[in-house]
């Protein structure tokens, strides 16, 4: 069938009552925690993880898009209104966003953001829905050797585009690959690690690990940092609408901002925050009066947003198609698809056409949803800002611990709660990245069981690895992916930065 068959099927799934219900909370719990400063879409991901493993796994995957694609909404409200960028990826809308909103134009800023993420979502989901099945047709030639390539990118993928260093990124990762030996071998049948613990001979539970990691580490490091003044949110000043003169101003910053943060997202080491930071230094190239960034462009605005959220729908083309997360969140969702038995990649397409084009026809619908909600519902979003975070973090950590007895009710699974939230907390105390982690025990295993079957396919012969094109091409990407972050991120940081410092004098 063709894209447009298969992408009609998917709306047809998508469209059903229940998963557009699905699809409505989750929109709405992640524009939620978009506009909450510190909590982003990966936390409540994790969260809802434990609650959702006995639910329809298309409805949940379908709600857990809609976490990540309101949760790239909700973030620039905060950036503008609170100047506190939820993530890394908001950090560019809050530099003339909040300028915008101090000179009483917070309403436009909003709406340029709303309307400039919906125009961007639309188009790179559709640009996903035709470019994911020519990925698929090349992988499903892969063998052992090309899926253990794969593998090894997806490694450096996490690592390198994962925080500031990639060395933290490589240790966190390791710590993931340490988690992931415990238990029996799959090959073998032998006990590893478990210290004759009949509760670990299972493995680490991966909705366990990522809750704790991502709920529980993040909990007690906002608690650790309780002194923080007092954030002021600016008032939404005038009308929320934009005037003709700011449509002239944004629809092609919302262009430019989709077609560079869609490959970005897409490519194995991009992500929202590369995108982001390019598409600001490339408006303020082109704009007509480059002395009014700083002070509130609007152009400022609606590019980056664009960017931010195109990417979101580009980083589902390497995790849908490779089983790639470019993004925490991703790494999360990558955990939901397995606590339903699935492993993202050619074969899901293969296997599971309908939950696959279910999913990608909700992201349309959803995108629908979010631009109906942002903008008649900014005053309600507003207020959630005024919600005492000790209450915040405290209801946090008790969904967490509930969300994980139901799932496992078990005194042992607990107290790892416990233990790997407080890794959680001390890695992110030091700026070590944690979703590396939690990708390094789900790939781990697989990774190992590749490596096995080449090894073994080669009667022990290492230097077959490289001898395929493809296993080649990708250990050639791998090496470049610690290459390319670096001199995007300097590039576009650079501008910022540049930006900042102007800003300041």
């Amino acid at each position: 069938m063709s894209t447009f068959e298969f992408l009609f099927q998917g709306i047809l799934v998508a469209m059903q009552p229940m998963n557009l219900l699905y699809a409505f909370v989750g929109v709405t719990l992640g524009t939620a925690v978009g506009v909450l400063p510190g909590i982003g879409p990966a936390l409540t991901v994790a969260l809802l993880l434990p609650v959702t493993y006995k639910l329809d796994p298309a409805g949940s995957l379908i709600m857990f898009a809609g976490i990540y694609y309101g949760g790239m909404y909700g973030g620039s409200t905060t950036s503008i209104l609170l100047n506190t960028p939820g993530e890394s990826a908001s950090i560019v809308t809050a530099l003339e966003g909040n300028k915008m909103a101090r000179a009483g134009r917070g309403g436009p800023a909003l709406a340029t953001a709303a309307i400039g993420s919906f125009v961007a979502g639309l188009i790179a989901t559709l640009g996903l829905a035709f470019i994911a099945p020519y990925i698929v047709k090349l992988a499903l030639i892969f063998g052992p050797r090309e899926y253990f390539a794969l593998m090894v990118l997806a490694f450096v993928t996490v690592s390198s585009a994962f925080g500031d260093s990639a060395l933290r990124g490589l240790t966190s990762l390791f710590v993931g690959f340490a988690l992931a030996m415990v238990g029996i071998d799959q090959q073998t049948g032998q006990a590893r690690l478990s210290f004759g613990i009949p509760d670990l001979l299972d493995g680490i539970e991966v909705t366990t690990l990522a809750v704790a990691m991502f709920a529980i580490g993040e909990t007690l490091y906002i608690a650790a940092q309780a002194n923080r003044g007092e954030d002021k949110v600016e008032a939404v000043k005038g009308s929320l609408w934009m005037t003709a003169q700011d449509w002239g101003r944004s629809w092609k910053a919302w262009l430019r901002g989709t077609l560079i943060g869609f490959p970005i997202g897409a490519m194995p080491a991009g992500g929202a925050e590369i995108g982001t930071f390019l598409s600001y230094a490339t408006e303020k190239r082109l704009a007509k009066n480059p002395e009014e960034f700083g002070h509130g462009a609007i152009e400022g605005v609606a590019g980056p947003e664009a960017a931010n959220n195109a990417s979101a729908a580009g980083t589902l083309v390497p995790l849908l198609t490779l089983g790639l997360p470019t993004t925490a969140t991703a790494a999360i969702m990558l955990a939901g698809f397995q606590q339903y038995g699935l492993q993202p990649g050619p074969l899901l397409f293969a296997n599971n056409p309908q939950l696959v084009w279910g999913l990608i026809a909700s992201l349309l619908i959803a995108n629908a949803m979010l631009l109906v909600l942002n903008l008649p519902l900014i005053g309600l979003w507003v207020r959630l800002l005024t919600i005492p975070k000790p209450w915040l973090y405290a209801g946090i950590l008790l969904f967490a611990t509930l969300g994980t007895i139901g799932a496992n009710p078990s005194v042992f699974e607990l107290g790892m709660l416990l233990a790997f939230g407080v890794l959680g907390y001390i890695m992110r105390l030091f700026g070590y990245p944690i979703a590396p982690v939690v990708v390094g025990l789900i790939l781990g295993p697989l990774a190992e069981q590749q490596l096995r079957r080449a090894l073994a396919i080669s009667q022990g012969d290492v230097t077959t690895l490289v001898t395929s094109p493809i296993a080649a091409g990708l250990l050639l990407v791998a090496a470049a992916a610690f290459i390319i972050p670096l001199i995007l991120r300097i590039r576009g940081r650079g501008e910022v930065l540049s930006q900042l410092a102007a800003s300041e004098d």
